[in-house]
């Protein structure tokens, strides 16, 4: 999507902080979403995400800063604002003596906007019946089930909390093209939030960068092609250490060779770059982005330590 001009904010915050047990999760966390547009959050676990999308819920309390979605306070409306909302978290929370249509059916109850054709539409594209038993059905069947109630009312705003996490690729591949439907068809907001970044560079058409609490970067996929680039330099003789050049960071070697992260807005002196031995210079990928702007590589599920894996207390 092109970076247009947009008059109207879905999702505002900030100086946002919140600590728990004396340690920070959230420090002075400033963010503002459009509305109409696919907003990625990706940071590394543990990094605040999960944080900040319960303060966007409603399920904690700013204690220090402000949040508002659609202009409201999501704490003080709670029932009218969240009938707005949609909702996918990675926890498999949903009642598992339940069958589907009965989940179903529930739901409906809940949302006046429900589409019913929409909610067959998504059943036959999920490949879901309604007899089934959520208990006997698999962690990625139940994840197809919490995305179809998460969108089945079309909600002007989805929030997607690292929906795909520890799924297969299959049904990864159902909860991105639900997205990209509920985009592409209704013009809706959706915020994504997760460390696959393929997954958000496919969908996402701006980002926001969290690291330690605090959003580091946040920018339009638009601007963040046209404002980074790779460099790959060869040097003549082996560098005992990467050079020091203002506006060129995330240095790594490989063999004989070098890459780095070039930001022209922060280039001082084009010479410099000049006299780097670069033998290629290509686009930015937002794993590469991610990884000179933190330092670490994201990795996926089924590979990190579960001592990663804790988010922050949910403690209002």
């Amino acid at each position: 999507m092109s970076d247009s001009i947009h008059t109207k904010v879905a999702v505002s915050v900030e100086g946002l902080s919140r600590s728990f047990r004396g340690k920070a999760a959230l420090s002075d966390v400033n963010l503002l979403i459009p509305e109409g547009s696919v907003f990625g959050l990706v940071g590394l676990n543990g990094a605040g995400k999960t944080t900040l999308i319960r303060h966007l819920m409603g399920l904690l309390k700013a204690k220090h800063g402000t949040v508002r979605v659609f202009g409201q306070n999501p704490v003080e409306s709670p029932d009218k604002l969240l009938k707005r909302v949609g909702y996918m978290t990675e926890e498999d929370s949903l009642p598992k003596w339940m069958r589907v249509g009965d989940m179903l059916d529930f739901s409906r109850a809940i949302y006046p906007s429900w589409d019913n054709a929409y909610c067959v539409e998504l059943c036959d594209m999920f490949g879901l019946t309604r007899t089934a038993k959520l208990s006997e059905m698999s962690k990625g069947q139940r994840a197809r089930v919490g995305l179809l109630i998460a969108i089945a009312h079309r909600p002007e705003l989805l929030i997607l909390d690292e929906p795909s996490s520890g799924l297969d690729p299959i049904a990864r591949s159902d909860i991105l093209e639900a997205i990209i439907r509920t985009v592409s068809e209704d013009g809706r907001t959706v915020l994504f939030s997760s460390h696959l970044l393929d997954e958000v560079d496919r969908v996402c058409d701006s980002v926001a960068l969290m690291l330690n609490g605090t959003i580091i970067e946040s920018i339009t996929v638009e601007k963040l092609e046209s404002r980074y680039s790779e460099i790959i330099c060869r040097p003549n003789e082996s560098w005992a250490h990467a050079p020091s050049v203002p506006g060129v960071f995330g240095w790594k070697s490989s063999v004989d060779e070098w890459s780095a992260v070039v930001d022209d807005t922060a280039l001082k002196d084009r010479s410099q770059l000049d006299a780097l031995p670069i033998t290629q210079t290509r686009d930015i990928s937002l794993l590469r982005w991610f990884a000179a702007r933190t330092g670490k590589v994201p990795v996926d599920d089924a590979n990190e330590s579960t001592a990663n894996d804790a988010e922050e207390p949910s403690h209002v």
